[in-house]
């Protein structure tokens, strides 16, 4: 099992990232990690990849094979995407043919938009983060760490990845990830942290949420007004909502009575720390 014990880090200049942080990451557990811009949430997640190395404490029992989906990917990349996958398979000990079939694999579970073909830099940054996510699990990591993954993803490509994520950790893998979005971190994760003041803490959820997706409104709703509403999310002409369960059903209520149609709910999180 990996382990952080009294991590720290300072940069150049005296200013600590990180004081005395503890992180386990047993196999098979899901983690996501919370924090405010240049509160070390990238410097945490390099530092368990082994990206990077920590000023102070230990850091123990990371496996051999990590997988790492950074928050920028190259964005002038030359080779096309299926070319750069079977190189990157070749390098971590497939052979071509099984490097092609698993990169494939991947990029049509993922539905890359442009082609397999396609120059990376030619992509969309969504497309571009589609070939970072794949590029991770070329082959099944012991530990997979993503910064920001679901960025520029669509929303097909966005339940995708919580599916890979949870095959890695049926898989007896271990997965840490950064995201700002509470719905997703919630639906991906076991156990939540934040990181206050360079220090990681961990998040208890207090009320159950509830992820209500609708489509089709004949009218116009200020849903972030309404009770328990935490996050609203606009993918073309569908629209998925974060709301506290005990307000849930009022939600729903205003929905149908403004002409949406409900095409799912499901119950996020579980009153325990999460």
């Amino acid at each position: 099992m990996l382990r952080l014990a009294a991590v720290g880090k300072v940069y150049r200049g005296g200013h600590p990232v990180l004081v005395e942080a503890d992180l386990e990451l047993p196999p098979g557990e899901v983690v996501s990690v919370a924090g405010g811009n240049g509160s070390g949430k990238s410097t945490l997640l390099r530092i368990v990849a082994g990206l990077s190395r920590p000023s102070s404490g230990a850091v123990s029992g990371r496996p051999e094979v990590v997988g790492w989906v950074p928050d920028r990917f190259p964005p002038h990349e030359r080779l096309s995407a299926l070319n750069y996958l079977r190189h990157l398979g070749r390098v971590r000990g497939l052979s071509g043919r099984a490097a092609t079939a698993r990169a494939g694999e991947l990029l049509e579970r993922l539905a890359l938009v442009g082609g397999s073909r396609t120059a990376i830099r030619e992509l969309s940054k969504g497309n571009a983060q589609k070939v970072a996510v794949a590029q991770a699990l070329l082959v099944p990591p012991e530990l997979l760490v993503l910064d920001e993954p679901w960025s520029g993803l669509d929303a097909a490509a966005q339940g995708t990845l919580v599916t890979l994520i949870g095959e890695v950790a049926a898989a007896g893998g271990a997965v840490l990830f950064t995201e700002h979005r509470e719905a997703l971190s919630w639906s991906a994760a076991s156990r939540a942290y934040r990181i206050d003041s360079g220090r990681v803490v961990p998040i208890r959820l207090q009320v159950q949420l509830c992820e209500v997706e609708l489509t089709g409104g004949e009218q116009l709703v200020d849903w972030s007004a309404l009770a328990g509403v935490r996050e609203v999310v606009r993918q073309n002409d569908r629209l998925t909502l974060l709301v506290a369960a005990p307000d849930s059903d009022a939600l729903l209520l205003t929905a149908l009575r403004h002409g949406w149609t409900v095409l799912g709910l499901r119950r996020l999180g579980g009153g325990g720390s999460r």
